[in-house]
Protein backbone atom coordinates (compact mmCIF):
# COMPACT_ATOMS: atom_id res chain seq x y z
CA UNK A 1 0.00 0.00 0.00
CA UNK A 2 0.97 3.75 -0.57
CA UNK A 3 1.41 6.48 2.22
CA UNK A 4 -1.05 9.06 2.70
CA UNK A 5 -0.44 12.47 0.58
CA UNK A 6 -0.03 14.44 3.71
CA UNK A 7 -0.73 14.52 7.69
CA UNK A 8 -3.26 17.86 7.58
CA UNK A 9 -6.96 17.91 6.45
CA UNK A 10 -9.15 20.48 6.91
CA UNK A 11 -12.70 19.92 6.05
CA UNK A 12 -15.39 22.66 5.55
CA UNK A 13 -18.83 21.70 6.58
CA UNK A 14 -20.25 19.69 9.83
CA UNK A 15 -23.77 18.20 8.40
CA UNK A 16 -23.53 14.70 6.91
CA UNK A 17 -20.80 14.55 4.33
CA UNK A 18 -18.29 16.33 6.36
CA UNK A 19 -18.27 14.12 9.65
CA UNK A 20 -18.13 10.98 7.95
CA UNK A 21 -14.98 12.08 5.91
CA UNK A 22 -13.73 13.32 9.34
CA UNK A 23 -14.56 9.48 10.76
CA UNK A 24 -12.99 7.88 7.83
CA UNK A 25 -10.21 10.31 7.60
CA UNK A 26 -9.14 9.60 11.34
CA UNK A 27 -9.47 6.08 10.77
CA UNK A 28 -6.50 5.96 8.16
CA UNK A 29 -4.60 8.11 10.53
CA UNK A 30 -5.00 11.77 9.11
CA UNK A 31 -5.11 14.57 11.54
CA UNK A 32 -8.44 15.86 10.51
CA UNK A 33 -10.32 19.37 11.47
CA UNK A 34 -13.49 20.72 10.56
CA UNK A 35 -15.36 23.75 10.27
CA UNK A 36 -18.71 24.89 10.61
CA UNK A 37 -20.79 27.71 10.37
CA UNK A 38 -23.39 27.56 13.08
CA UNK A 39 -22.45 26.95 16.33
CA UNK A 40 -23.59 23.10 17.24
CA UNK A 41 -24.28 20.33 14.63
CA UNK A 42 -27.58 21.25 13.28
CA UNK A 43 -30.20 19.05 14.98
CA UNK A 44 -34.20 18.74 13.42
CA UNK A 45 -34.60 18.97 9.78
CA UNK A 46 -36.89 16.75 7.70
CA UNK A 47 -36.48 12.78 7.52
CA UNK A 48 -33.94 11.66 5.18
CA UNK A 49 -33.35 8.00 3.39
CA UNK A 50 -30.18 5.83 4.16
CA UNK A 51 -30.28 2.95 0.98
CA UNK A 52 -28.12 0.79 -0.60
CA UNK A 53 -24.26 0.69 -0.53
CA UNK A 54 -24.63 3.96 2.30
CA UNK A 55 -26.13 1.23 4.27
CA UNK A 56 -23.08 -0.70 4.58
CA UNK A 57 -20.74 2.18 5.11
CA UNK A 58 -23.34 3.26 8.28
CA UNK A 59 -22.97 -0.69 9.15
CA UNK A 60 -18.74 -0.55 9.02
CA UNK A 61 -19.24 2.74 11.58
CA UNK A 62 -21.23 0.81 13.59
CA UNK A 63 -23.95 3.04 13.14
CA UNK A 64 -26.62 1.27 11.99
CA UNK A 65 -28.21 -0.44 15.45
CA UNK A 66 -28.34 3.21 16.95
CA UNK A 67 -29.69 4.23 13.36
CA UNK A 68 -32.32 1.86 13.10
CA UNK A 69 -33.76 2.50 16.82
CA UNK A 70 -34.08 6.16 15.16
CA UNK A 71 -36.18 4.86 11.87
CA UNK A 72 -38.61 6.79 11.20
CA UNK A 73 -41.07 4.08 9.56
CA UNK A 74 -43.28 6.08 7.41
CA UNK A 75 -46.11 3.98 6.61
CA UNK A 76 -48.53 5.74 4.12
CA UNK A 77 -48.99 8.84 2.02
CA UNK A 78 -52.19 10.00 0.98
CA UNK A 79 -52.70 11.81 -1.95
CA UNK A 80 -55.72 14.71 -2.07
CA UNK A 81 -57.03 16.81 -5.19
CA UNK A 82 -57.19 20.94 -5.02
CA UNK A 83 -60.49 20.38 -3.02
CA UNK A 84 -59.06 18.31 -0.50
CA UNK A 85 -60.53 15.21 -1.45
CA UNK A 86 -58.85 12.10 -1.50
CA UNK A 87 -57.72 10.54 -4.76
CA UNK A 88 -55.64 7.38 -3.20
CA UNK A 89 -52.56 6.34 -0.80
CA UNK A 90 -49.52 4.73 -1.37
CA UNK A 91 -46.91 3.15 0.87
CA UNK A 92 -43.79 5.63 0.62
CA UNK A 93 -41.80 3.17 -1.60
CA UNK A 94 -43.95 3.66 -4.14
CA UNK A 95 -42.78 6.97 -4.49
CA UNK A 96 -39.19 6.67 -2.73
CA UNK A 97 -38.31 3.72 -5.75
CA UNK A 98 -36.95 2.21 -2.24
CA UNK A 99 -37.55 -1.43 -0.72
CA UNK A 100 -39.75 -1.78 1.90
CA UNK A 101 -37.71 -3.21 5.10
CA UNK A 102 -34.23 -2.68 3.51
CA UNK A 103 -34.20 0.86 3.51
CA UNK A 104 -33.68 3.43 6.53
CA UNK A 105 -35.89 6.85 7.38
CA UNK A 106 -34.22 8.90 10.04
CA UNK A 107 -34.29 12.68 10.65
CA UNK A 108 -31.51 14.59 9.22
CA UNK A 109 -30.58 15.83 13.00
CA UNK A 110 -30.62 12.26 14.50
CA UNK A 111 -28.06 11.38 11.55
CA UNK A 112 -25.83 14.43 11.99
CA UNK A 113 -25.66 13.96 15.62
CA UNK A 114 -24.98 10.19 15.31
CA UNK A 115 -21.99 11.00 12.67
CA UNK A 116 -20.64 13.51 15.27
CA UNK A 117 -20.61 11.53 18.17
CA UNK A 118 -18.76 8.74 16.64
CA UNK A 119 -16.23 11.10 15.77
CA UNK A 120 -15.95 14.49 17.94
CA UNK A 121 -13.54 13.14 20.43
CA UNK A 122 -10.73 12.22 17.73
CA UNK A 123 -11.08 15.16 15.78
CA UNK A 124 -10.79 19.07 15.77
CA UNK A 125 -14.19 20.77 15.58
CA UNK A 126 -14.64 24.55 15.05
CA UNK A 127 -17.64 26.14 15.20
CA UNK A 128 -18.65 29.73 14.34
CA UNK A 129 -16.42 30.39 12.04
CA UNK A 130 -15.71 29.04 8.04
CA UNK A 131 -12.84 29.75 5.05
CA UNK A 132 -12.88 33.37 3.89
CA UNK A 133 -9.61 32.77 1.66
CA UNK A 134 -7.51 30.13 -0.01
CA UNK A 135 -4.22 29.93 -1.43
CA UNK A 136 -3.12 26.74 -2.92
CA UNK A 137 0.51 25.99 -3.50
CA UNK A 138 2.95 23.24 -3.42
CA UNK A 139 3.56 22.97 0.13
CA UNK A 140 -0.47 23.21 1.21
CA UNK A 141 -2.87 25.20 1.39
CA UNK A 142 -2.98 28.31 3.12
CA UNK A 143 -6.45 29.42 5.48
CA UNK A 144 -8.05 32.64 6.48
CA UNK A 145 -10.93 32.25 8.83
CA UNK A 146 -13.43 34.52 9.06
CA UNK A 147 -12.11 34.95 12.88
CA UNK A 148 -8.84 36.20 11.68
CA UNK A 149 -7.13 32.82 12.46
CA UNK A 150 -4.77 31.81 9.54
CA UNK A 151 -3.70 28.08 9.26
CA UNK A 152 -2.12 25.81 6.79
CA UNK A 153 -2.77 22.74 5.93
CA UNK A 154 -2.27 19.64 3.55
CA UNK A 155 -5.37 19.52 2.09
CA UNK A 156 -8.72 21.14 2.03
CA UNK A 157 -12.35 19.53 1.09
CA UNK A 158 -15.57 21.06 1.12
CA UNK A 159 -18.39 19.30 2.08
CA UNK A 160 -20.30 22.75 3.07
CA UNK A 161 -23.57 21.50 1.00
CA UNK A 162 -25.62 22.86 -2.39
CA UNK A 163 -24.12 26.85 -2.21
CA UNK A 164 -20.70 25.25 -0.92
CA UNK A 165 -18.83 28.86 -0.41
CA UNK A 166 -15.41 26.40 -0.45
CA UNK A 167 -16.60 25.50 -3.98
CA UNK A 168 -16.94 29.14 -4.72
CA UNK A 169 -13.84 30.43 -3.79
CA UNK A 170 -11.82 27.46 -5.36
CA UNK A 171 -14.11 26.86 -8.52
CA UNK A 172 -15.28 29.38 -8.96
CA UNK A 173 -19.25 31.02 -9.12
CA UNK A 174 -22.03 28.35 -8.15
CA UNK A 175 -24.04 29.79 -11.46
CA UNK A 176 -20.85 27.52 -13.56
CA UNK A 177 -22.50 24.20 -11.93
CA UNK A 178 -25.72 24.59 -10.61
CA UNK A 179 -28.25 22.77 -12.81
CA UNK A 180 -31.72 24.17 -11.51
CA UNK A 181 -35.13 21.43 -12.08
CA UNK A 182 -37.08 23.98 -12.41
CA UNK A 183 -38.66 24.16 -8.86
CA UNK A 184 -38.56 25.80 -5.44
CA UNK A 185 -39.58 25.11 -2.02
CA UNK A 186 -40.69 26.25 1.38
CA UNK A 187 -39.85 23.63 4.70
CA UNK A 188 -40.90 24.39 8.07
CA UNK A 189 -42.80 23.03 10.78
CA UNK A 190 -46.27 23.77 12.38
CA UNK A 191 -48.48 22.26 14.61
CA UNK A 192 -49.93 18.72 14.05
CA UNK A 193 -53.81 20.06 13.70
CA UNK A 194 -54.88 17.15 11.96
CA UNK A 195 -53.50 14.50 14.13
CA UNK A 196 -51.38 12.58 11.81
CA UNK A 197 -49.04 10.17 12.46
CA UNK A 198 -46.35 7.83 10.28
CA UNK A 199 -47.70 9.69 6.93
CA UNK A 200 -47.86 12.25 5.19
CA UNK A 201 -50.48 14.38 2.91
CA UNK A 202 -49.71 15.70 -0.80
CA UNK A 203 -52.25 18.01 -2.15
CA UNK A 204 -51.46 19.13 -5.63
CA UNK A 205 -52.87 21.03 -8.78
CA UNK A 206 -50.50 21.91 -11.57
CA UNK A 207 -47.26 23.37 -10.71
CA UNK A 208 -47.83 23.61 -7.06
CA UNK A 209 -47.79 21.14 -4.34
CA UNK A 210 -48.63 21.07 -0.56
CA UNK A 211 -46.97 18.23 1.88
CA UNK A 212 -47.85 17.53 5.65
CA UNK A 213 -45.47 15.25 6.82
CA UNK A 214 -45.43 13.77 10.50
CA UNK A 215 -42.36 11.94 11.68
CA UNK A 216 -44.26 10.16 14.41
CA UNK A 217 -46.96 11.21 16.17
CA UNK A 218 -45.79 14.34 17.72
CA UNK A 219 -47.32 17.72 17.93
CA UNK A 220 -45.17 19.16 15.19
CA UNK A 221 -45.49 18.40 11.59
CA UNK A 222 -43.18 19.04 8.59
CA UNK A 223 -44.70 21.63 6.05
CA UNK A 224 -43.24 21.44 2.37
CA UNK A 225 -45.08 24.17 -0.23
CA UNK A 226 -43.04 23.87 -3.75
CA UNK A 227 -43.98 25.45 -7.12
CA UNK A 228 -42.46 25.50 -10.52
CA UNK A 229 -40.84 28.85 -11.15
CA UNK A 230 -38.89 29.55 -15.22
CA UNK A 231 -35.97 30.58 -12.84
CA UNK A 232 -34.46 30.38 -9.82
CA UNK A 233 -35.04 33.22 -7.51
CA UNK A 234 -31.41 34.40 -6.47
CA UNK A 235 -32.57 37.63 -5.67
CA UNK A 236 -34.88 36.05 -2.67
CA UNK A 237 -31.86 33.78 -1.15
CA UNK A 238 -30.35 35.75 1.60
CA UNK A 239 -34.06 37.34 2.60
CA UNK A 240 -36.71 35.20 4.82
CA UNK A 241 -39.30 38.61 4.27
CA UNK A 242 -38.54 38.14 0.11
CA UNK A 243 -39.10 34.12 0.81
CA UNK A 244 -42.40 34.84 2.60
CA UNK A 245 -43.60 37.18 0.66
CA UNK A 246 -42.84 35.03 -2.94
CA UNK A 247 -44.16 31.94 -1.68
CA UNK A 248 -47.43 33.52 -0.02
CA UNK A 249 -48.47 35.04 -3.77
CA UNK A 250 -48.08 31.99 -5.44
CA UNK A 251 -50.27 30.03 -2.92
CA UNK A 252 -53.14 32.55 -2.34
CA UNK A 253 -55.81 30.74 -3.22
CA UNK A 254 -58.53 29.11 -0.43
CA UNK A 255 -58.35 25.88 -1.01
CA UNK A 256 -57.20 22.52 1.21
CA UNK A 257 -55.29 23.57 4.02
CA UNK A 258 -53.21 26.71 2.14
CA UNK A 259 -53.91 29.08 3.65
CA UNK A 260 -53.23 27.44 7.22
CA UNK A 261 -49.95 26.72 5.95
CA UNK A 262 -49.22 30.28 4.65
CA UNK A 263 -50.38 31.72 7.61
CA UNK A 264 -47.60 28.63 9.62
CA UNK A 265 -45.12 29.84 6.76
CA UNK A 266 -45.16 33.30 7.75
CA UNK A 267 -44.74 32.71 11.47
CA UNK A 268 -42.53 29.99 11.54
CA UNK A 269 -38.72 30.38 13.03
CA UNK A 270 -37.52 27.65 11.27
CA UNK A 271 -38.33 28.39 7.43
CA UNK A 272 -36.05 27.16 5.14
CA UNK A 273 -36.16 28.28 1.50
CA UNK A 274 -34.34 27.10 -1.55
CA UNK A 275 -34.38 25.86 -5.11
CA UNK A 276 -34.76 21.78 -6.15
CA UNK A 277 -31.23 21.76 -7.94
CA UNK A 278 -28.70 19.51 -8.59
CA UNK A 279 -24.82 20.71 -8.99
CA UNK A 280 -23.23 19.15 -12.14
CA UNK A 281 -19.23 19.34 -12.08
CA UNK A 282 -16.44 18.32 -14.74
CA UNK A 283 -14.01 17.36 -11.75
CA UNK A 284 -14.77 17.51 -7.99
CA UNK A 285 -10.70 18.42 -7.48
CA UNK A 286 -8.64 21.30 -8.50
CA UNK A 287 -4.87 21.34 -7.11
CA UNK A 288 -4.79 20.62 -2.91
CA UNK A 289 -8.67 21.66 -2.61
CA UNK A 290 -11.42 18.96 -3.42
CA UNK A 291 -15.80 18.49 -2.82
CA UNK A 292 -17.81 16.16 -1.31
CA UNK A 293 -21.47 15.56 -0.50
CA UNK A 294 -23.47 18.10 -2.15
CA UNK A 295 -21.20 20.57 -2.57
CA UNK A 296 -19.74 18.12 -5.74
CA UNK A 297 -22.75 16.57 -6.45
CA UNK A 298 -25.89 17.57 -5.03
CA UNK A 299 -28.31 15.23 -6.72
CA UNK A 300 -31.64 17.09 -5.10
CA UNK A 301 -34.27 16.17 -3.07
CA UNK A 302 -36.12 14.47 -5.57
CA UNK A 303 -33.47 11.70 -5.77
CA UNK A 304 -34.02 10.58 -2.49
CA UNK A 305 -30.13 10.00 -2.48
CA UNK A 306 -28.48 13.12 -1.11
CA UNK A 307 -27.07 11.82 2.58
CA UNK A 308 -26.73 7.95 1.11
CA UNK A 309 -23.93 9.26 -2.24
CA UNK A 310 -22.60 11.52 0.61
CA UNK A 311 -22.17 8.74 3.16
CA UNK A 312 -20.57 6.32 0.56
CA UNK A 313 -18.13 9.20 -1.66
CA UNK A 314 -16.99 10.30 2.04
CA UNK A 315 -15.86 6.46 2.74
CA UNK A 316 -14.24 6.16 -0.80
CA UNK A 317 -12.24 9.78 -0.80
CA UNK A 318 -10.55 9.09 2.75
CA UNK A 319 -9.61 5.51 1.59
CA UNK A 320 -8.34 6.96 -1.71
CA UNK A 321 -6.45 9.55 0.09
CA UNK A 322 -5.19 6.94 2.62
CA UNK A 323 -3.90 4.61 -0.52
CA UNK A 324 -2.24 6.70 -2.66
CA UNK A 325 1.36 8.74 -2.24
CA UNK A 326 -0.43 11.59 -4.14
CA UNK A 327 -3.11 13.79 -3.20
CA UNK A 328 -3.39 14.12 -7.49
CA UNK A 329 -4.02 10.27 -8.04
CA UNK A 330 -6.10 10.20 -4.74
CA UNK A 331 -8.33 12.45 -6.06
CA UNK A 332 -8.88 11.23 -9.22
CA UNK A 333 -9.51 7.40 -8.21
CA UNK A 334 -11.94 8.89 -5.82
CA UNK A 335 -13.86 10.60 -8.85
CA UNK A 336 -13.28 7.40 -11.17
CA UNK A 337 -15.01 5.00 -7.89
CA UNK A 338 -17.64 7.18 -7.61
CA UNK A 339 -18.41 9.71 -10.62
CA UNK A 340 -21.31 6.75 -12.52
CA UNK A 341 -22.73 5.83 -9.44
CA UNK A 342 -23.62 9.55 -8.26
CA UNK A 343 -24.26 10.02 -12.10
CA UNK A 344 -27.30 7.27 -11.80
CA UNK A 345 -28.54 8.61 -8.46
CA UNK A 346 -29.07 11.88 -9.82
CA UNK A 347 -31.08 10.38 -12.80
CA UNK A 348 -33.67 9.24 -9.89
CA UNK A 349 -34.23 13.08 -9.09
CA UNK A 350 -36.19 13.08 -13.12
CA UNK A 351 -38.22 9.72 -12.85
CA UNK A 352 -40.45 10.12 -9.83
CA UNK A 353 -40.68 14.28 -10.08
CA UNK A 354 -43.92 14.04 -12.38
CA UNK A 355 -45.30 11.87 -9.42
CA UNK A 356 -44.52 14.18 -6.63
CA UNK A 357 -44.47 17.67 -8.84
CA UNK A 358 -46.83 17.17 -11.45
CA UNK A 359 -46.21 20.24 -13.38
CA UNK A 360 -49.33 20.21 -15.89
CA UNK A 361 -52.96 18.91 -15.77
CA UNK A 362 -52.18 16.04 -18.01
CA UNK A 363 -49.43 15.10 -15.50
CA UNK A 364 -51.55 15.52 -12.80
CA UNK A 365 -54.46 14.18 -14.49
CA UNK A 366 -51.93 10.67 -15.05
CA UNK A 367 -50.68 10.62 -11.83
CA UNK A 368 -54.27 10.49 -10.16
CA UNK A 369 -55.61 7.84 -12.42
CA UNK A 370 -52.57 5.96 -11.55
CA UNK A 371 -53.19 6.20 -7.74
CA UNK A 372 -57.09 5.22 -8.23
CA UNK A 373 -55.99 2.31 -10.50
CA UNK A 374 -52.81 1.34 -8.59
CA UNK A 375 -49.67 -0.99 -10.53
CA UNK A 376 -47.66 -3.23 -8.47
CA UNK A 377 -44.99 -1.72 -6.47
CA UNK A 378 -42.20 -0.88 -8.85
CA UNK A 379 -39.25 -3.47 -9.34
CA UNK A 380 -35.73 -3.09 -8.10
CA UNK A 381 -34.79 -0.35 -10.36
CA UNK A 382 -34.04 2.72 -8.42
CA UNK A 383 -32.30 0.12 -5.81
CA UNK A 384 -30.14 -1.14 -8.84
CA UNK A 385 -29.00 2.80 -8.66
CA UNK A 386 -28.56 2.83 -5.18
CA UNK A 387 -26.37 -0.29 -4.93
CA UNK A 388 -24.39 -0.02 -8.03
CA UNK A 389 -20.94 0.75 -6.16
CA UNK A 390 -19.50 -2.03 -4.26
CA UNK A 391 -17.24 -0.58 -1.75
CA UNK A 392 -13.80 -0.99 -1.78
CA UNK A 393 -12.15 -2.46 1.35
CA UNK A 394 -9.61 -0.03 3.19
CA UNK A 395 -9.73 -1.56 6.32
CA UNK A 396 -6.10 -1.94 6.48
CA UNK A 397 -4.82 1.08 4.97
CA UNK A 398 -3.11 3.39 6.94
CA UNK A 399 -1.19 6.53 6.22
Amino acid sequence: MGTAPGRTILISGASIAGPSLAYWLNRHGFAVTVVEKADTIRVGGYPIDIRGTALEVVSRMGLLPRLRAAHVDSRTITFVDADGDRVGSVRPEVITGGVEGRDLEVRRGDLAEALYDAVRGDVEFLFDDWITALHDHDGGVDVTFDSGEQRTFDLVIGADGLHSHTRGLAFGPEEKYHRYLGNCFAGFTMPNHLGLSHEALMWNTPGKGAVLYAVGDGDHVHAFLNFARPEPPFDAFRDPEAQRDLVASVFSQDAWEIPRLVTAMRRADDLFFDVISQIRMPHWSSGRVALAGDAAHAPSFLSGQGSSIALVGAYVLAGELASHADHSTAFTAYEERTRAFVELNQALATTGGAHVLPGTAEELARRNQSLRDPAPLPDDQDWAATTALTLPDYADVRR
